[in-house]
């Protein structure tokens, strides 16, 4: 083990142990019992130990933090989970936050593990903040045949038919964001998809210009989309074969384990930066359970 001074960073030597970095005795942290190592170091005079860099540093409750991740993930609201894990509502939210800051990074850490996907399939799916005047949008990419989410992102988008005047009387006009959000996605794609794969989606005629300023060289198949079965959260479609079920199946999913995208629910989205941390959370979720490099 290479002992660092996380302080002034200077660097454990063998030769020079007592000049540099020496054990410390030892503490038993309170919050789980384990019981850690401290050392000193005699060139800034501080002390630390293993736990001095760890992200959970300082954290009084971290044990509850796999919890709140699992029922955040599971159809549970965020005053639901407070409720049955006994704690105070500031402190889940802040545990889901935490959570959240590191997901992103964590499952594409985890796709890294697996080959460059050949076959992947994309979609918008849609939900709102606060009101339906005030529309979000959800692009989801997903690896057809393992079901492994590679890519999702959330955007603004205006309001559509009947909506769409009194969104803009109400609120004024409302960003469109949906194409950025698009191209975001696709560029942390780059990494995970070959640039030769196939790519399958509805037929919205706003998705090949942006796939193709990523993705110039790969193939664009488009499908002609299903009416909404009851079933499946909406997402499902009425079709004895559905070519982008992968897909629809993998947003049904979305939808029943994340309490503020449920049908019919009156737990909804607040602030749209929250709904991309919870999506972050349940997309490492689902890759965990679904596939194993």
């Amino acid at each position: 083990m290479i002992l660092k001074c996380p302080y002034c960073h200077i660097q454990r030597q063998k030769e020079f142990a007592s000049r540099t970095i020496r054990r410390w005795g030892f503490y038993r942290r309170k919050s789980d019992g384990q019981i850690l190592v401290r050392y000193r170091c005699f060139r800034c005079g501080k002390s630390f130990s293993a736990a001095t860099s760890s992200p959970l540093y300082s954290q009084k409750k971290r044990t509850y933090n796999r919890r709140v991740v699992r029922l955040m993930t599971a159809g549970v609201s965020q005053r639901k989970a407070a409720k049955l894990l006994r704690l105070n509502a500031k402190t889940v939210i802040r545990k889901f936050r935490f959570a959240g800051a590191l997901a992103r990074e964590e499952n594409r850490r985890w796709n890294l593990q697996f080959p460059l996907s050949e076959k992947v399939q994309f979609d918008d799916m849609e939900t709102f903040e606060h009101t339906k005047l005030k529309p979000i949008s959800i692009t989801l990419a997903v690896e057809e045949e393992s079901r492994r989410i590679l890519g999702i992102e959330c955007s603004s988008m205006p309001a559509k038919g009947g909506l769409a005047h009194l969104s803009r009387k109400k609120y004024g006009p409302r960003v469109d964001g949906r194409s950025p959000a698009r191209v975001k996605m696709f560029e942390g794609l780059k990494e995970l998809v070959n640039p030769f794969a196939t790519f399958t989606s509805d037929s919205n005629p706003h998705y090949p210009k942006d796939l193709r300023r990523v993705f110039p060289k790969a193939t664009h198949k488009t499908v002609k989309g299903g009416r909404a079965a009851v079933v499946g959260q909406g997402e499902l479609k009425k079709l004895k074969y559905d070519p982008i079920f992968s897909l629809n199946h993998t947003c049904a999913m979305i939808r029943d384990n994340i309490k503020r995208l449920s049908r019919k629910t009156w737990c909804t989205t607040k602030r749209m930066p929250q709904l991309q941390i919870n999506l972050e959370l349940y997309a490492l979720e689902h890759n965990r359970r679904l596939a194993t490099p």
